[in-house]
């Protein structure tokens, strides 16, 4: 744990939320006397907490011969809309 008077705080802010970013916690003081606890968030956003277009993905690989025009079409004619 960091522990920082507001003054030092505000002039490093930037640096302390890195420190946060990697799991350190900060507390910041105000006339000798914690005011804040910056923590890290309680769920860390793994693959399964990030929505679906952020979520890694297999690329798609195409049959020899297949333009990816053609298995867009023909995926689309498959698809249950």
């Amino acid at each position: 744990m960091h522990i920082l008077p507001l003054s030092e705080f505000r002039a490093n802010a930037s640096a302390m939320l890195d420190l946060v970013e990697q799991g350190e916690t900060v507390r910041i003081m105000r006339h000798g006397k914690p005011v804040a606890d910056l923590v890290p968030p309680s769920g860390s956003a793994g693959p399964e907490r990030l929505p679906s277009w952020k979520r890694p993905f297999d690329p798609v690989v195409l049959p020899a011969g297949q333009s990816l025009a053609d298995a867009v079409i023909e995926d689309r004619a498959r698809a249950a809309w």
